[in-house]
């Protein structure tokens, strides 16, 4: 009877090694840039927000004063002055002119200058571009008689640095005279905003870009909720968790 074959020694391998990755140098058309939030408007788009080819509709302000993410220091602090952007679907960060079946930018051949200059491999060039010539509604609608009145008296009247006083005075259970001022506030900001709608047959879409997001949103990221009863503002603490990004 022959006896079973000797088995070979198994030889160790050295573990494969990993090849690098080829870095990216070019769009991929991912659409991951186009779910992060819309582009902030500069001088170099005035054109297409003035001869129509980006409704403002489609736009919204960022007041000067207003708490907002900075994408380059990563943090929220008060912009120094207007910032323009694109609205996102449903009030998501995706672009609104994004098509995501297709991952494809419907207003490509006229898409801003920083989605012109985003390069994924290499944020340098809109970091650079970021904070500087940005686009304000003075330098849109100053000329329109009349509603830019308004929205100068909006601004001085609904104006950040004495809201977040009013804030500060609340949280420091300063509570009656923090609260009946900033109800004021408040309640001026949803007036006007009906105003401009009854009476001068404004876009309701419009508001966001002429005035700015409602404070009783706004109002959020400095750690108040607002419950409207009737036409009194209730304003309640939040939680860090309720504090949105953008």
């Amino acid at each position: 009877m022959k006896s079973a074959p000797k088995k070979k020694a198994l030889k160790s391998k050295k573990p494969a090694e990993a090849r690098p990755a080829k870095p990216i140098s070019e769009c991929m058309r991912c659409g991951t840039c186009c779910k992060k939030g819309g582009p902030s408007f500069h001088h170099a788009d005035k054109t297409l927000i003035k001869e129509g080819v980006i409704h403002a509709k489609y736009l919204y302000t960022i007041r000067k004063g207003e708490l907002a993410y900075d994408n380059v220091k990563q943090c929220l602090e008060p912009v120094s002055s207007d910032i323009i952007k694109l609205k996102g679907k449903n009030k998501s960060l995706t672009c609104i002119f994004f098509n995501e079946p297709q991952s494809a930018c419907t207003i490509y051949e006229n898409r801003p200058i920083e989605c012109r200059t985003l390069k994924c491999w290499d944020t340098k060039a809109l970091e650079d571009l970021y904070a500087k010539k940005r686009l304000t509604r003075k330098d849109l609608i100053s000329e329109i008689e009349g509603l830019w009145d308004l929205i100068k008296d909006h601004q001085e009247r609904c104006n950040y640095k004495t809201i977040l006083k009013l804030v500060d005075a609340i949280n420091s259970n300063m509570k009656d005279n923090g609260r009946q001022k900033l109800n004021e506030i408040i309640q001026f900001d949803t007036e006007i905003r009906k105003l401009v709608v009854s009476t001068a047959g404004l876009d309701v879409d419009m508001l966001d870009f002429l005035f700015g997001r409602p404070l009783t949103e706004t109002i959020q990221k400095l750690g108040l909720k607002v419950q409207q009863k009737g036409r009194k503002n209730i304003f309640l603490q939040a939680s860090r968790g309720d504090h949105p990004k953008s």
